[in-house]
């Protein structure tokens, strides 16, 4: 102690005090981060980041989308990406897989994050999944589902679509893959598995076109049907599942902005989703929809 000099000791002390203030800044910065729909989140362990809000090209089995025209079509996928918004879900059965590749033409492919779903049973799934990334233009797809199950004991059923979407993985068409549910007998069996990697789930805070115990593609349901699907998607966080929302706004019922609101504003509780998809026919939508997300979040600070 007694060799410090003043002038070493006032650097030291510099130095310390400006660990300190870096410090305090730092814990800040994190404390007070703004989170936005655009924000580009990790989807489970899978690995891969998309928006928090995703575009969906599938309302009423994609004729919504399709009734805008290419050149409307066109312009919604473009403006959604310019507000961040690049995570687009399709399907086979929405015929939108040609529209889509049109609409991203000239976009950054890496930017973008695509899931598409495969249906029924083919009897040559490798031979469609190809077809999947030819309409698409893409050498790979983000995430394919096994979509729209009913049936509880899906695993059985489909274990030849199962295989190929491994191997499918495996030899790079595909990033990641997982299943769309239609009954809560289906979720069950999708978040206690193994083979899940991501799961798209039906829920909003009305308990509006959610899954129930019957094996029904569209049952009735109420808010009722809220707890069990909840739980079934605790199960998910827990197993490491990629977990995305969809029909928060009721497969179109909720023409009321308040019950829209509602529906995101329920969908932002931290840890309950990776991200949300919903169908859009209009700018005025996806700005609702981003507004409505980013406020969510931000009441969290």
């Amino acid at each position: 102690m007694k060799n410090i000099t003043r002038r070493n000791f006032m650097k030291s002390a510099a130095v310390v005090t400006g660990f300190s203030v870096t410090a305090a800044c730092t814990k800040s910065s994190k404390t007070f981060i703004k989170k936005t729909a655009a924000d580009r989140v990790p989807l489970g362990k899978t690995g891969l980041t998309l928006s928090r809000l995703g575009i969906g090209a599938g309302t009423n089995g994609g004729n919504v989308q399709r009734g805008l025209g290419n050149d409307g079509f066109n312009r919604l996928i473009r403006y959604a990406y310019e507000r961040g918004i690049t995570y687009i879900d399709t399907a086979d059965a929405y015929r939108t897989h040609t529209w889509i590749r049109e609409a991203i033409q000239g976009l950054p492919r890496e930017k973008l994050f695509i899931q598409s779903k495969i249906g029924g049973k083919p009897e040559q799934p490798m031979d469609v999944l190809d077809r999947f990334r030819q309409e698409l233009n893409t050498d790979y797809i983000d995430s394919v589902l096994i979509h729209a199950k009913i049936n509880g004991d899906w695993t059985e059923t489909n274990k030849p679509l199962m295989e190929a979407l491994q191997e499918a993985k495996q030899k790079g068409w595909i990033r990641a893959y997982g299943i769309s549910c239609h009954s809560l007998p289906a979720l069950k069996v999708a978040a206690a598995s193994d083979w899940v990697e991501v799961n798209l789930v039906r829920f909003n805070p009305q308990g509006v076109k959610m899954d129930t115990p019957n094996e029904v593609f569209f049952d009735d349901s109420n808010t009722s049907h809220i707890p069990p699907v909840l739980e079934q998607m605790a199960m998910m966080r827990e197993n490491g599942h990629g977990i995305i929302g969809m029909k928060l706004i009721g497969n179109g019922d909720f023409t009321d902005p308040k019950d829209r609101e509602k529906s995101i504003r329920f969908a932002m509780q931290p840890g309950l989703v990776d991200a949300v998809t919903i169908g859009f026919k209009s700018e005025a939508e996806i700005d609702e929809a981003i507004n409505n997300i980013n406020t969510a979040l931000a009441d969290q600070v």
